[in-house]
């Protein structure tokens, strides 16, 4: 029985009959859909919710890039994308799209199957820890990993965080770091999930879970953080979540 699902967006019907056939060979991926351009493609995403896709770069309607941008906040389950083409121009910009990985037209076989064989080693890594949705906090201190939009793992040490935010308009949280830019998650994390993993934070506000560790103490209902968060003033405590950060801070 197959383990994997596939989709595939291509207008090219030669490039697209060779890799569904050479898919075929391999007993471990099931093609669940095609599509011919952007629109359809799109619909066959969010039905068969692919674990691997296979994304044409120039489409009719619209470019694989674009099209990654359009459902980068709907996509919630862990889905890599191969971007699939002639123009090996694309392959830096396919990077920065944090593509799984890029498989040139006409492709070589033993490219494909390389392709496909990292994809199932890393899967293995998953469900070797099958707890591991969107958030899990890993054997070692205030270590814990993370899933962002384009679905890579990432492992995040708590002593490096200030606090999550979250961003209502794209409705995903964000985490602030000490010494770097802020990170995205993928959206569907909560934060149920954030501080049921993650011991020394708390929710504070609707939009704001703080590092304990970091809070210097409370004034006119305002977090006040040692550095290099003293200078953070967004951080207010909701009359929601106040009994109990005054129970964790013991005031």
């Amino acid at each position: 029985m197959y383990l994997y699902n596939v989709v595939i967006i291509d207008d090219d019907e030669v490039s697209l009959s060779n890799l569904s056939a050479e898919l075929d060979k391999n007993p471990d991926f099931e093609l669940e859909g095609v599509a011919r351009n952007a629109r359809e493609g799109k619909e066959r995403i969010m039905q068969v919710e692919p674990d691997l896709l296979f994304l044409d770069i120039e489409l009719p309607d619209m470019t694989g890039m674009e099209l990654l941008q359009d459902i980068r906040d709907d996509v919630t389950w862990p889905m890599k994308v191969v971007f699939y083409t002639a123009y090996d121009k694309y392959m830096i910009q396919a990077i920065r799209e944090s593509a799984f990985d890029y498989l040139l037209k006409p492709f070589n076989n033993d490219e494909l199957k390389n392709i496909l064989e990292r994809f199932r080693q890393q899967q293995k890594l998953v469900v070797a820890q099958p707890e591991i949705r969107n958030i899990t906090r890993l054997p070692m201190g205030q270590s814990f990993l993370v899933f962002t939009p384009t679905n890579d793992m990432r492992v995040l040490r708590s002593a490096e965080i200030g606090f999550f935010r979250y961003c209502s308009a794209r409705k995903i949280w964000e985490v602030i770091f000490t010494h770097e830019a802020p990170l995205t998650l993928r959206r569907g994390i909560t934060a149920e999930q954030i501080t049921a993993n993650l011991t020394n934070f708390i929710r504070i506000h609707q939009s704001y879970i703080i590092n304990m560790d970091y809070l210097m103490l409370i004034k006119d209902n305002r977090c006040v953080m040692y550095p290099p968060f003293d200078q953070v003033t967004e951080l207010l405590v909701s009359k929601k979540y106040k009994r109990q950060l005054q129970e964790r801070f013991c005031l």
